[in-house]
């Protein structure tokens, strides 16, 4: 199944709505992917044998990865870990999100600066690129759990905007060029 993602509307209300515009304009996969987005949909059941994750985590260099459970039992300081998550940023390297349980959205900026919201649900493994401006909420349902994949050691750095300077975002904003 293809993953779901829309336009929002310009709402300051509650951040876990769909927050879609009326009408609703939804993108696509192959418009994400034009932003350096990318999505498979595995099986979360199996997370822990599953030979697709293996094959891509091989493909890919993904050497270490970790679990998360977000939730207001199970997650320290979580009202301020929601809104830290929720602060525009980007990072200097791909961010891979991988959600076993439960269901969150991903909102990413496209080249005109809209957002975009991304319904991820378990089973959804997206890549983030380096130097794109996203942040992160849960949706209504106020629970997910997700693995996190990095390249080598993880690097959990978020540069909150505006962070244009650094070489990661001037590459990124490049790729738009050529894409």
């Amino acid at each position: 199944m293809e993953i779901e993602a829309w336009f929002m509307d310009g709402s300051d209300e509650d951040q876990r709505k769909p927050h879609k515009l009326d009408p609703n304009q939804p993108v696509s996969l192959a418009e994400l992917e034009k932003l350096g987005v990318f999505h498979w949909k595995l099986d979360a059941d199996i997370y822990e044998t599953d030979p697709k994750l293996k094959q891509l985590r091989e493909e890919r260099g993904y050497s270490y990865f970790d679990i998360i459970t977000i939730h207001k039992d199970k997650l320290p300081n979580y009202e301020e870990k929601l809104k830290m998550f929720f602060e525009e940023h980007l990072h200097l390297d791909d961010e891979i999100r991988y959600i076993l349980d439960g269901r969150a959205y991903f909102d990413v900026r496209d080249k005109e600066d809209r957002w975009i919201r991304i319904s991820m649900s378990k089973g959804d493994l997206i890549t983030l690129p380096a130097g794109i401006y996203h942040r992160f909420s849960l949706d209504e349902t106020n629970y997910t759990k997700a693995m996190r994949l990095f390249v080598g050691e993880p690097v959990w750095t978020a540069y909150n905007r505006p962070a244009d300077e650094f070489a990661s975002r001037q590459k990124y904003l490049a790729s738009l060029q050529v894409s």
